[in-house]
């Protein structure tokens, strides 16, 4: 077997599925490592399965016609992604690359729809999975537009934040995070260089530590 359904249960999105269930996930799983770089698929490619990261964090993106890359998402361990093929019947609606050397579980995306159909509180489960994360999408979508650059930094930083920690290591590069908040890297540079000249953070290499967590709640919700 080349996945275990105890890994696999850390997905939030597989979490709720029976012993039974996951069995039959993982005897038709694939592996996939991939380099750092390296594509998985592109928009539009068909789509016969969705995945699981096991380690590394994939970038998802959109293309413009001149070839610009827009970030959807960022993908970590133990998380999921591409599971709209489940339901869309149609290829990846967005591209999916390596930021670091990863290794991927892959899942068969028709047999676990076959097996959503023999299983109405599965179903509603993964809904009800889906649906978090469509939220979530949608409150990025208004952080993007609806709040200035700053903002948007501001509220990424708090994010990110640990549960009761006041430091963070940034896990991408900068431009690609950069990209993820719809700005140029050299506007989170300057955000950067601002922020810490007003006392709210401290730069040091990855590592970011927030010096004014109140003043950076002010600044993201606008108020300062």
């Amino acid at each position: 077997m080349l996945a275990s359904a105890d890994e696999l249960r850390r997905a939030p999105l597989l979490a709720q599925l029976t012993a039974a269930e996951l069995a039959r996930v993982c005897a038709r799983a694939t592996i996939v490592r991939l380099r750092a770089g390296e594509w998985l698929f592109r928009q539009d490619d068909p789509a016969t399965r969705f995945y699981f990261v096991r380690d590394g964090q994939m970038r998802l993106f959109r293309l413009s016609a001149d070839g610009e890359e827009k970030i959807v998402e960022i993908i970590g361990p133990a998380q999921t992604f591409a599971e709209a093929t489940l339901f869309m019947g149609t290829g990846y609606p967005v591209c999916a690359a390596a930021l670091e050397p990863c290794v991927l579980i892959g899942l068969d995306a028709a047999d676990f729809a076959a097996m959503l159909r023999d299983s109405p509180s599965t179903c509603f489960a993964l809904l009800a999975s889906l649906s978090q994360r469509l939220h979530a999408l949608i409150a990025e979508i208004d952080r993007l537009t609806l709040h200035s650059a700053s903002e948007r930094v501001a509220s990424w930083l708090l994010e990110q934040l640990p549960p009761g920690a006041y430091a963070l290591t940034l896990q991408v590069p900068k431009a690609t995070l950069a990209a993820r908040l719809s700005i140029k890297p050299e506007t989170w540079s300057r955000i950067a260089r601002r922020l810490s000249a007003r006392g709210l953070i401290r730069v040091t290499g990855n590592r970011i530590d927030i010096l004014d967590v109140a003043a950076l709640r002010a600044l993201a919700a606008g108020s300062d």
